[in-house]
C-alpha cells in the first residue's frame, strides 16, 4: 500500500467514524447514558472497531474522570480506533449535532415551549430516555459482571447509592478497594 492509499485509507476511517459519532448524536436523548447502548451496538457489534472488554473498560475510564460520560466514551473510543485525531472526530461528530439543536432551540423553541403539543411531546420522550438508559444498565451489565466478586461488588454499591446516597466519586473510590480486596489472587 503506498502513501496515497494509506492517508485515503485513514480519511475513509476518520470519515466513518464522524458519521457513527454524529448519527448517534442526532438519534440520542436523554444524555450520555442513553448514548452508551447505541456507541455500544456502532463501535463494538456493527463495526467491530473495539471489543466488549475494551467498551467496558473505557466506560469505566469515562466515569471516573471529569466531564459527561458521553463525550469522554467517544474520545476513548475514537482514540482507540484511530488516535487523537480519531478522538477528535469522535468527539466532534457527537456534539455537533447536540450544538446546532441548541442553537435552534435558543432560537426557535423558547417563544413555542408553552404550546400543548411541544409539552406533550416532551412528556413522551421521557419514558424513551429512562427506557434507553435501563437498557444501556442491563446490556453493559450483562458484559460487565461475569464473575461473582463483580456481582457482589455491584451489589454492595447499589445499596450503597440508595439507601445511604453516598457520592459518585465514593462509590468509585470504594468499588476499587473492594476490586483489590476481593481481586483473584495469584
Amino acid at each position: 500500500m503506498n502513501v496515497k492509499e494509506d492517508t485515503r485509507s485513514k480519511l475513509d476511517l476518520l470519515l466513518s467514524i464522524f458519521i457513527v459519532f454524529f448519527k448517534i448524536g442526532v438519534f440520542t436523548w436523554g444524555g450520555g447514558y442513553a448514548m452508551l447502548p447505541l456507541i455500544k451496538n456502532e463501535v463494538v457489534e456493527k463495526k467491530k472497531w473495539i471489543g466488549s472488554e475494551d467498551f467496558i473498560d473505557g466506560i469505566g475510564v469515562s466515569q471516573s474522570i471529569p466531564g459527561p460520560i458521553a463525550i469522554n466514551t467517544a474520545t476513548f473510543v475514537g482514540y482507540r480506533i484511530c488516535g487523537t485525531l480519531g478522538s477528535i472526530v469522535a468527539v466532534t461528530g457527537a456534539i455537533l449535532p447536540s450544538f446546532v439543536t441548541i442553537i435552534l432551540v435558543a432560537m426557535f423553541f423558547l417563544g413555542f415551549r408553552e404550546l400543548t403539543a411541544v409539552q406533550d411531546f416532551f412528556k413522551g420522550a421521557n419514558p424513551a430516555i429512562v427506557a434507553l438508559i435501563i437498557s444501556a444498565v442491563i446490556d453493559i451489565g450483562r458484559d460487565a459482571l461475569k464473575r461473582y466478586r463483580e456481582v457482589i461488588i455491584a451489589s454492595i454499591l447499589l445499596f450503597l447509592l440508595l439507601y445511604f446516597k453516598i457520592h459518585p466519586i465514593l462509590a468509585i473510590v470504594i468499588s476499587a478497594i473492594l476490586g483489590l480486596f476481593l481481586g483473584e489472587k495469584k
